[in-house]
């Protein structure tokens, strides 16, 4: 018999269970990644060292949701590009329409190994600071649920906030989300 340290992670199978939700409730899913060196994905793209990818069937070709990656063709720019996103760096998938989906814990930081040449690093220490929700209560803290909602939240909700791309300066005070309806979605507690 398996124990719960030797079984594989839930995350692949929860990504896949929420893509066919999307899909058959025919909303776009949308994946959150926090990028490092193990992310293949335009750099040009990465904003605080986090990317938010669309992986709709219309948007993507040859796509696999694999246990340990996410591999796809897709176009940016006009311009044809492989991706590939180590599972383990998703850190939510949800429904562009309305927001809602699942967030993960961020992963651990990886160590960053000595390279001669430092032009060639692309771990910032921006890249490397998890998503954090100070209602949440400590980073990765895997026991809180967290749902993902539209930049349309109320003035109630925004000090529960912070958007998924944005990683906070000061750990004590997190941004507020956008007031204007903005296209990324914010992090909410669900009770």
């Amino acid at each position: 018999m398996i124990n719960a340290l030797e079984s594989s992670s839930t995350r692949p199978y929860l990504i896949r269970a929420l893509y066919e939700w999307c899909t058959d409730n025919g909303f776009t899913p949308y994946v959150a990644v926090q990028v490092d060196d193990t992310v293949q994905v335009p750099r040009e793209y990465v904003k605080n060292g986090e990317i938010v990818l669309n992986i709709s069937f219309d948007a993507t070709s040859s796509l696999k949701l694999g246990n340990d990656f996410i591999e796809f063709k897709a176009r940016f720019a006009g311009t044809a590009r492989e991706i590939s996103v180590p599972v383990g760096r998703v850190i939510a998938i949800y429904a562009r329409e309305n927001g809602q989906g699942m967030a993960f814990p961020a992963p651990a930081p990886a160590a960053v190994p000595a390279i001669e040449d430092h032009s060639t690093a692309t771990t910032s220490p921006a890249a490397r600071t998890p998503l954090r929700d100070a209602s949440r209560g400590t980073e990765g803290d895997a026991s809180k649920v967290v749902h993902l909602v539209s930049g349309e939240a109320s003035a109630d909700d925004a000090a529960a906030t912070t958007t998924a791309g944005a990683t906070p300066s000061d750990p004590e005070d997190p941004p507020r989300p956008p007031t204007n309806g903005g296209a990324r979605p914010s992090l909410k507690r669900i009770k």
